[in-house]
């Protein structure tokens, strides 16, 4: 190549983060060294798995959300936080809502997803998703509000019973105690429809132990100031309501959107087993905003776990494409899947283990510290997780 290449990588999540900090690690000589760009709105990570310990005072924000500017130091990577207005395939160029432009030699997407509020009449004015610090720090807003308040009772809705709505849930039930009635609404026969059924079930025990109401087989109608409509067997109730949270459904991002790749119903980007976006080779897509089929065939999940894995298939096969090595095809692993079930209470089932209670919690901890991007921030946190219990014992 006669000049550095530049790989620039939209998104900051799992996927993104990742591949940036995967590429770093490679032997590149002078020559085929790339400019890697690392682009995001936001100007902090979010390791999302621990978000919902925020609610309970459990961790603090800078422990999830390290800022990009700390974690990228001295690893080369250059942060531009930026919303991306457009990209021009054909030219190989970013337009920046900033009204810079930013051309590129290699591309990955990795833009996660959005919540879509437009789903339920009332939901885009009254619901709090949960995938951002921002929801976070809504949700802390209106919570402290309704607990200073003399109210008897604080009453919560949470739609959707996937993972998000179940952790949710539980740890909204510890945090209001006697005064919280919280509710868990799913559309399905079940709760957590694609979890493996030790988790479900214990996940069940746990929502009973802490006194949620589970409305299964129910539909939301509208969502209100103070109230929302559900359908249960073409009834229709209407149920007062302090805070609706919305937890379903995953939107690929407009910008995507528009491109004029391949995509399937979902809207997701059609890839192949290299990760790579079909007819344009120079381009990868990871996580949410990708439909990946990995080299056995198996649909992989959007997940955070899986994101994980395909940054390190990303950064191996952008290094390999530029030095002209041989790509390899993506293979997911299914290393099991973890819940937080309230303070001190978790639930881990894969890899032939079944764990819950405090020892799923403490072992969901430590793979999660151990999932942090860098060993720095790693050791920070992990320092901080050892003297919490000392410091809460000196004090008065």
């Amino acid at each position: 190549m006669t000049h550095q290449p530049r790989i620039c990588i939209l998104g900051g999540g799992f996927g993104g983060l990742y591949t940036a900090l995967k590429l770093t690690q490679f032997p590149w000589s002078k020559a085929e060294k790339p400019e890697i760009v690392l682009i995001d709105q936001r100007d902090r990570f979010l390791f999302s798995p621990l978000l919902y310990e925020l609610l309970t005072g459990e961790l603090e924000t800078w422990e999830i959300a390290p800022p990009y500017i700390e974690l990228l130091a001295n690893t080369g990577i250059q942060f531009v936080q930026a919303e991306v207005a457009g990209i021009d395939l054909e030219a190989k160029q970013l337009r920046l809502q900033t009204a810079d432009e930013l051309s590129y030699d290699y591309l990955v997407l990795a833009m996660g997803g959005e919540t879509p509020l437009d789903l339920v009449p009332g939901a885009a004015e009254h619901a709090i998703p949960f995938r951002t610090i921002a929801d976070a720090y809504r949700l802390e807003e209106k919570l402290r509000m309704l607990e200073q308040s003399n109210r008897d009772k604080i009453r919560v809705a949470v739609v959707g019973a996937g993972y998000s709505g179940v952790e949710l849930a539980c740890k909204l039930a510890e945090r209001l105690g006697e005064r919280g009635r919280i509710r868990l609404i799913e559309a399905a026969a079940q709760i957590l429809r694609s979890s493996p059924d030790f988790n479900r079930k214990t996940a069940d025990q746990a929502l009973q132990k802490l006194n949620v109401w589970i409305d299964l087989e129910t539909q939301v109608e509208r969502i209100g100031a103070e109230d929302l409509e559900l359908k249960y067997k073409e009834q229709v109730d209407q149920i007062p309501v302090d805070v609706v949270l919305w937890t379903v459904g995953t939107r690929v991002s407009p910008i995507v959107q528009e491109l004029p790749l391949k995509r399937n119903q979902r809207n997701q980007l059609v890839i192949s087993s290299t990760l790579q976006v079909l007819d344009h080779p120079e381009i990868f897509a990871v996580g949410d905003l990708a439909e990946s089929i990995d080299a056995d065939g198996q649909k992989v999940p959007s997940t955070a776990q899986a994101a994980f894995q395909e940054a390190d298939y990303a950064g191996w096969n952008l290094w390999a494409t530029i030095t002209q090595k041989p790509l390899l095809p993506f293979r997911y692993q299914a290393l099991g899947e973890m819940m937080t079930l309230g303070k001190d209470n978790a639930t881990l089932a894969g890899l032939g283990l079944k764990l819950d209670g405090p020892f799923a919690h403490v072992a969901r901890r430590l793979i999660y510290l151990y999932r942090m991007p860098t060993l720095d921030h790693q050791l920070k946190v992990g320092l901080n997780w050892i003297i919490q219990p000392v410091r809460e014992l000196l004090l008065p």
